[in-house]
Parts: C-alpha cells; sequence; structure tokens
C-alpha cells in the first residue's frame, strides 16, 4: 500500500508540475461547476424536447445518478478515508501548484471526477449507437474535469481513478432503474 501511494504521490507531482498562465484560467473554468449549467440546462432541455413524458424521467434518474455518487463520494468515502488532498498534505504541499485554492481538507474520492463520470456515462448509455461522437466528446469532457483537479493541485490520480469508478457505477444503476420504471409503467413510456 506504501507503494502505491508512493507512486500516486510522484504521478501527481509529475502531473501537476505543468502550468503556465493560460492553462491556470482553463483549468479553473473546466473545473468551476458554475460554467457547465448551461450545458446542463441544454442536456434537460433536449431530454424533454425529444422525450416528452419519458424525459422526464431520464432527468430524474441522471440527477439520482449525480446524487449517489456525489453522496457516496463525499458524505461516505472523503469522511472515511479521511486522505488529505495534496495541498494539505505536508509531505509534500510545498511543491503542490495549487492554482485556484485548496478547497476542503479531504481528497478521496473526487466528487468532481464521480459526478463528471456519473453524468457523462449515463448520457452515453441513453444515445444510440451510431452517436459515437457525442460519446467520445462526453467521455472527453468528464476526463478533462477530472484531470483539471490533478492540474489545480487538489487531487491525487488515485482519488480520480476511484471517483471515476463510482460515477460509472452510480450511471449504470441509474440507468438501470431508468429502464426498469419506463418498461413497468407505462406513464413513462409516451
Amino acid at each position: 500500500m506504501d507503494e502505491l501511494i508512493s507512486f500516486d504521490q510522484s504521478l501527481f507531482l509529475e502531473l501537476n508540475s505543468h502550468h503556465s498562465p493560460f492553462w491556470d484560467t482553463v483549468m479553473t473554468l473546466i473545473s468551476n461547476k458554475y460554467v457547465w449549467f448551461p450545458f446542463y440546462a441544454l442536456l434537460i432541455g433536449l431530454f424533454i424536447y425529444f422525450y416528452k413524458r419519458k424525459g422526464y424521467l431520464m432527468v430524474l434518474s441522471l440527477a439520482a445518478s449525480v446524487g449517489l455518487a456525489d453522496f457516496v463520494s463525499s458524505g461516505i468515502l472523503k469522511p472515511f478515508f479521511g486522505r488529505l488532498r495534496p495541498c494539505h498534505d505536508q509531505l509534500i504541499n510545498a511543491s503542490v501548484n495549487a492554482v485556484d485554492g485548496c478547497g476542503g481538507l479531504y481528497g478521496f474520492v473526487s466528487s468532481h471526477a464521480a459526478n463528471a463520470f456519473a453524468v457523462a456515462v449515463f448520457v452515453l448509455l441513453l444515445l444510440p449507437k451510431n452517436q459515437w461522437i457525442f460519446k467520445v466528446l462526453l467521455l472527453i469532457w468528464a476526463m478533462a474535469i477530472s484531470y483539471s483537479r490533478i492540474y489545480l493541485g487538489v487531487h491525487y490520480p488515485g482519488d480520480i481513478t476511484f471517483g471515476a469508478a463510482i460515477g460509472v457505477g452510480a450511471a449504470y444503476l441509474g440507468m438501470y432503474f431508468y429502464q426498469k420504471i419506463s418498461q413497468k409503467y407505462t406513464f413513462w413510456q409516451r
């Protein structure tokens, strides 16, 4: 376990060490959850416009997936593991380039990664197979948000990896319930 933690720290320090004023601004924007509200509003609007009543169920299922990912990452795992964010860890914080502040004390797992992957994978599962370009863009979007957290100095790569896994799991769970409810109740099939 010590070797794994050491590798995670070394990889973090390497990834976090490459900075420029341009990328500092870009990564701060990418990481800002409020920047993405228009994107979320567009998704909600598209679901409802194209799928009518079923679109509302999609939105509720997506919201449940993100809520679950956020609760597990922030409400359960961060306090349970109590792993300090890199910028709070006294062993390495002198080498950390924390661009936009440090955030809360604990970082394992990344809620940004969990939530972004919950959104991306849930929508990816809804899209038809021939919409591969949108699927790729959704994954790039989730990875960019996740990477921005390392760049900004607030998460280790391990925090991101496990956060993304929680988001993927929450998305599949949300999709499972969406399919069960939409198949069982004809109200949601219109």
